[in-house]
């Protein structure tokens, strides 16, 4: 009876040290740390620069995958980082379209300066999604925490009604009970909104448990509303039943197979993907690179425990304890 207690407690204490902009600065800047947690990171990224990212994607292209790519970070607090990282977006946004790879360019609002200044943060995903566009690119917003959801929508809103650009989406997280209320109006516009159960550790009065079968009602609710109405969407989930019973509410509908898509994460296992591109199904694979994994990669452990074992596997593998002993020493 303690061991599922203990695994939702490290789960929950993952999700936790995710969220402390201190802990990252210090595991992503220490040279003593970095290279550990490095190892650790390594199969849930893509590379660190756009050109592995470009190599990585020739791959996914050559098993029948689209893709979406992420230079991952968050959180940026300095105008002229965010000004400098916005730089590699449009980097990605021109290499993909020199490479012709059907793949979106996908983000953190708070990355490109959001917390430092909303006009900020507007004006350098304006030049993003401006640059996807003009590539021929979709790109899609993430979601972060609940207390910066209001200030992403706002956003969202503010670049298909002042900008006009279609092409960028949204992310909807079903955990959050605020989504129910939020589906519709996104469904107002015309951006592809990618639905996913949602990976932050929020409050039990404005989120549902990760495990809890209310938040895999709720995903599936979600998914067949947008299903039903032809709304471009992203069923983003590594849950098998759930993509199985989306999939079997595809065909029993005789749904359009152009407007949806399933979605799921590199480094987390291709069977499943593979599997429903064989049947038919647009399929997408997403992918991360760059130095800022720390928030990303734990929350891919969190929500698995046996990810918590990988982890340490990959740690300690061959060659890594002596290290590790003459660090402590």
């Amino acid at each position: 009876m303690q061991t599922p207690d203990l695994m939702v407690q490290a789960a929950d204490s993952l999700r936790a040290l995710a969220l402390n902009e201190q802990a990252k600065e210090r595991f992503c800047s220490d040279p003593q740390l970095r290279p550990y947690i490095h190892r650790v990171a390594a199969r849930y990224l893509a590379g660190h620069t756009v050109a592995d990212l470009v190599r990585h994607l020739h791959a996914v292209s050559a098993r029948g995958h689209a893709g979406s790519a992420e230079y991952v970070g968050e959180s940026c607090r300095d105008e002229a980082k965010a000004n400098t990282d916005t730089e590699v977006f449009l980097q990605l946004a021109a290499a993909l379209a020199h490479e012709n790879l059907q793949c979106s360019v996908s983000l953190d609002l708070s990355h490109v300066g959001l917390l430092v200044d909303p006009e900020l943060g507007y004006r350098n995903a304006r030049r993003i999604a401006s640059a996807a566009a003009g590539a021929g690119r979709e790109v899609m917003i993430s979601m972060e925490g609940a207390d910066r959801a209001s200030l992403i929508y706002a956003t969202y809103r503010r670049l298909h009604a002042e900008a006009g650009l279609d092409n960028v989406g949204i992310t909807l997280p079903a955990k959050l009970h605020r989504s129910a209320q939020d589906l519709p109006q996104l469904m107002e516009l015309p951006g592809r909104i990618r639905l996913v159960k949602g990976a932050f550790l929020e409050s039990p009065a404005i989120a549902w448990d990760r495990h809890s079968p209310e938040l895999a009602a709720a995903y599936r609710r979600f998914a067949q509303t947008l299903l039903a109405s032809g709304h471009p969407c992203a069923l983003a989930t590594h849950d098998v039943q759930l993509q199985n019973d989306l999939a079997g509410f595809i065909l029993q509908q005789e749904l359009s197979p152009r407007q949806s898509e399933f979605e799921t994460l590199f480094g987390l296992g291709a069977d499943g993907l593979d599997a429903l591109r064989r049947r038919g199904f647009q399929t997408r694979e997403y992918a991360i690179f760059g130095e800022e994994y720390f928030l990303y990669v734990l929350n891919r452990i969190a929500e698995q425990p046996a990810r918590l074992f990988q982890a340490v596997v990959d740690l300690i593998g061959p060659g890594t304890a002596p290290a590790l002993q003459r660090q402590a020493a």
